[in-house]
């Protein structure tokens, strides 16, 4: 494709990708009731009706803590694994613990393009500081990187003496890992006496990166990209040159919702990520990562076409124990099903004379003391505590995807 795009998926008209994925998503459906968990998790379901969005949104999400419910019950993978466990290559553990696999496909997580947007090229060398212990980080990026064309460096984690001794010998152009362990790398190298001047780019995720630390590293002589990933899906979202929030993966339907529902959000405003991957090993259908993103408007400088994330911008799993009993989003969302003259909910909880206090914030067009007091009465009957109810303004309520807002001071 050039030396801009890793191909001409990433490039073709947003209409033309939508169209794509839901002419393929009813087979990826019917793929999936083959395996016994997807046939519980859509009993029911006609994969030829799953055509659309809309029509997508009304299917049920799959949560992280119900995904290692299932694995618990049936071993390994909680029957969402349409290839045999024996044809499997490798067969991971990621902390929690949630179990994955890794199938058939040189580039099994989607890792490539990532690499590719981050100035990776075939014949790089590169240096792989994910952990390949059981955990997915190692073999996730190396089987990218070889998809590329490049050679890797299988460092691992720890042992910083020995992976600055391989820098110095191997002398490679590229660094994979957290970002922070690339300064300390760096850092390493330079009290040791070692030349690690040949590390010219990286592609990092697994830890934040501030812009402090992006322009240190950069004064250093290595630009640095970010993805977002996880183990279940792979690269879900990464970053190009144009540095302008994430771009989507092309090989995944990212929806984002208001966490505790799979109801999907208005533009631009805040919500849980939830991803379908068409893996015909082990396929996903709306899996909710737990993490809080944004859809950015337009397009990318870049020239890529697809959907583009604000970056992670919290954890949409709020729960808080509010005197001695976990309050939920998923509770909070029951409260705002039962009154549909309310928008955007937001539960605030907080300390008042020594006692723990919730107040529901909900937006409402046409406020009334008898709809206060019964959704007062919903609350309490959901969540089997008290609090108070204020309808507010619609869009007063901040846009950063908070359903449960603890404000209680720490320590």
């Amino acid at each position: 494709m050039g030396d801009r795009h890793y191909d001409s998926l990433e490039i073709r008209d947003p209409d033309d990708r939508e169209r794509d994925f839901f002419g393929r998503l009813p087979d990826l459906i019917a793929v999936a009731l083959s395996a016994p968990g997807w046939a519980t998790q859509l009993a029911g379901l006609d994969p030829n009706a799953v055509t659309s969005r809309a029509a997508l949104a009304k299917l049920p999400v799959l949560r992280k803590p119900e995904l290692a419910m299932r694995q618990k019950k049936r071993p390994p993978f909680g029957g969402f694994n349409v290839a045999a466990t024996a044809r499997l290559r490798r067969l991971l553990m990621s902390p929690g613990p949630i179990f994955e696999p890794q199938g058939a496909g040189e580039d099994f997580w989607g890792v490539a393009r990532a690499l590719f947007a981050a100035g990776f090229r075939a014949s790089d060398v590169v240096h792989n500081s994910f952990s390949y212990h059981l955990t997915p980080g190692g073999f996730m990026m190396e089987t990218g990187a070889h998809a590329l064309g490049c050679a890797v460096i299988p460092a691992g984690t720890g042992n910083t003496e020995q992976q600055i001794k391989a820098i110095a010998h191997f002398r490679p152009s590229g660094y994979l890992g957290t970002p922070d362990y690339l300064k300390i790398l760096l850092d390493a190298a330079a009290k040791a006496g070692m030349d690690a001047s040949p590390l010219r780019r990286a592609l990092v995720s697994g830890a934040a990166l501030p812009l402090s630390l992006r322009q240190e590293l950069a004064a250093r002589g290595v630009e640095v990209c970010q993805c977002y990933a996880t183990a279940d899906v792979g690269v879900i979202a990464y970053e190009s040159e144009a540095r302008e929030g994430m771009i989507v993966n092309e090989t995944l339907l990212v929806e984002i919702v208001r966490p505790g529902t799979g109801d999907p959000v208005a533009a631009g405003e805040v919500g849980e990520v939830v991803v379908t991957c068409f893996n015909p090993d082990y396929p996903m259908i709306r899996l909710a990562t737990g993490d809080l993103s944004a859809v950015m408007p337009g397009r990318s400088r870049c020239g890529r076409t697809n959907m583009r994330l604000a970056g992670w911008m919290g954890r949409a799993d709020q729960a808080a124990k509010v005197k001695g009993m976990f309050v939920r989003p998923t509770q909070v969302a029951q409260v705002g099903e039962h009154h549909s003259e309310l928008g955007r909910l937001r539960l605030v909880v907080a300390r008042a004379d020594e006692q723990d206090v919730m107040t529901l914030m909900a937006e409402c067009a046409a406020p009334s003391v008898s709809l206060q007091q019964a959704v007062v009465a919903t609350l309490r009957a959901v969540t089997k505590l008290g609090g108070e109810v204020k309808l507010v303004a619609p869009g007063s309520l901040p846009n950063d995807g908070k359903v449960i807002a603890d404000e209680r001071p720490v320590g």
